[in-house]
């Protein structure tokens, strides 16, 4: 296929293909193959994939675990989701993968691979795009819990294996998805080096310089997405043009939202002559919601908020209702009470009120947001047509390794 078959820069702006959705607005589906325990309503140390992992082990023994998260990962994101999703005026997700569940350190993993290719398809259905966000690389981009990385530190600048496997993974999935346009974009790795980091900037540019590269040498169409160092609001020392396909990528939190704010970015698009992409910002309240989207709309910046559902927190626009007995898995996370009895109950819970059927759905939320309502019909009565595919039923079973397999730290 030519290169106008695909999302691409144009300019300062990205450009849809003939009879594609506008890249404009978009819904992050974070706590899917990478969750985080505040997504939870858990609190530290029970933060990242590889503690929570450890924690429901700890509470319900090897084999209920490898059930709960395949169970998991099977229900959190159906089709059903993008449906909603596509409905509510959403014109392309940004799916965070985790590497340890695509990647084996060599190759693709079927089980978890498939996930993304479900994904791919549920957007194809509902004629929206799907970027591919690499949300936890292998080692460790930032050194915190939202990378899943092993030792909490950003091992993928400092480790020179984690690196080489950063740069195959990339390539793997340029391979397998350069022929696919609903894939609107691969955004290369989310919000790398926190500032505490800083002398690690000559690495990331290092890194996005090769691993620019290894997808340009399977994949010369694919948007490519290079975000901002520190929490993806900084770019000296990585301000230049990796590649013509390219747009900046920040975020944006709990700072006031006013052109004074993003001033840096508007410069820089204005200096490097590329599209913005506000990638993510969320998790406030619905009238900053109003000011912050609204300016990203007035200065022609494509936004994608953060995030899809959560659990009893309302600042998505789906809420997952609160287990009976939570507050016993969230006591006993904190260290202040003991492990819960019939814990596995409390999980079998969670998992049934995960469907977007049984969510509740903040309409303030997504009215709140330019060009966005919430459906006409609460998520039981929604009706789709055409065919939708559900995760292959061989791809159900062991998509995730548990942490205790990686050598974790136990959390209890």
């Amino acid at each position: 296929m030519s290169a106008t078959a695909y999302y691409r820069r144009e300019g300062q702006s990205i450009v849809a293909p003939d009879g594609a959705p506008e890249f404009r607005r978009g819904m992050g589906l974070g706590g899917w193959l990478l969750p985080e325990g505040y997504m939870w309503d858990l609190p530290a140390p029970v933060d990242s994939p590889r503690r929570m992992e450890q924690f429901v082990l700890d509470l319900v023994g090897p084999e209920r675990a490898a059930r709960f998260w395949s169970e998991f990962r099977r229900r959190f994101i159906t089709a059903e989701d993008i449906a909603l999703i596509a409905a509510a005026g959403f014109d392309h997700v940004r799916l965070p993968i985790n590497a340890r569940i695509v990647f084996d350190g060599t190759d693709l993993i079927d089980e978890g691979i498939a996930l993304v290719d479900c994904t791919v398809d549920w957007c194809r259905d509902e004629g929206i795009s799907c970027v591919l966000d690499l949300h936890g690389a292998p080692g460790g981009q930032t050194g915190e819990n939202i990378d899943d990385s092993p030792h909490r530190r950003p091992e993928l600048f400092t480790d020179p294996a984690a690196y080489e496997e950063g740069l195959r993974l990339w390539g793997l999935l340029a391979s397998r998805y350069a022929d696919e346009p609903v894939v609107a974009a691969y955004d290369v790795l989310n919000e790398p080096l926190p500032e505490k980091h800083e002398a690690l900037v000559p690495k990331l540019a290092e890194f996005y310089r090769d691993v620019v590269a290894e997808i340009r040498a399977v994949d010369p169409n694919h948007l490519l997405s290079i975000e901002g160092w520190n929490w993806a609001t900084r770019f000296d020392g990585i301000d230049q043009l990796w590649d013509p396909n390219s747009c900046l990528h920040f975020h944006k939190y709990w700072s006031e939202p006013s052109t004074d704010s993003i001033r840096s970015m508007l410069d820089l698009r204005e200096r490097l002559d590329l599209p913005l992409w506000m990638g993510e910002s969320g998790e406030n309240d619905d009238q900053w919601y109003t000011e912050a989207f609204g300016l990203f709309e007035q200065h022609g910046i494509p936004w994608t908020f953060w995030t899809w559902k959560k659990v009893d927190r309302p600042t998505s626009p789906l809420i997952i209702t609160r287990p009976d007995r939570w507050d016993e898995v969230v006591r006993c996370a904190a260290g202040t009470g003991p492990a819960p009895q019939d814990a596995d109950e409390i999980f079998d819970q969670l998992l049934e009120l995960l469907p977007a059927a049984r969510c509740a759905v903040r309409r303030a939320a997504l009215a709140a947001l330019p060009g966005i309502s919430a459906p006409a019909a609460d998520p039981p009565d929604i009706r789709r047509s055409g065919t939708h595919r559900d995760i292959p039923q061989d791809h159900q079973e062991g998509q995730i390794r548990l942490a205790s397999e990686h050598g974790a730290p136990r959390t209890r």
